[in-house]
C-alpha cells in the first residue's frame, strides 16, 4: 500500500510543487497521515488486536485500552491518542513521503 501511495504523492508533489501554497500542502499531509492511521486501525479490526498492536508500537496500556474500547470508530480514533503512537517518524520509517 505504501508503494502505491508513494508514487501518487511524489507525482502530486512534482506536478503541483511549484504552487506557493504551503498551508494547503501541510493540511493535505496531515490528512494523508490521519487516513493512514485510520486504515491501520481498520486493518487491526478487533479491540484485542488493536490493544496488542498499540502496545507493541509503544503506547501506554491506558491509551491502548481507550482506543481499543472504541475499535470500530477508525476515523474518530485516528485523531485521538493514536497520533502519539503512529507518529510522523513512524510513517517516515515506512517510506511515506512528506508533502510539506
Amino acid at each position: 500500500m505504501v508503494g502505491k501511495l508513494r508514487s501518487y504523492l511524489l507525482g502530486w508533489k512534482g506536478y503541483f510543487g511549484l504552487a506557493q501554497t504551503p498551508r494547503i500542502w501541510r493540511e493535505l499531509d496531515e490528512w494523508v497521515r490521519r487516513r493512514l492511521r485510520a486504515l491501520h486501525l481498520k486493518h487491526w479490526r478487533r479491540g484485542k488486536t488493536t490493544y496488542r498492536e498499540l502496545l507493541r508500537l509503544g503506547a501506554t496500556p491506558r491509551v491502548a485500552q481507550s482506543v481499543a474500547a472504541l475499535s470500530r470508530r477508525w476515523w474518530h480514533n485516528s485523531l485521538s491518542a493514536v497520533h502519539r503512537v503512529l507518529t510522523i517518524a513512524y510513517f517516515d520509517r515506512l517510506g511515506v513521503p512528506r508533502l510539506s
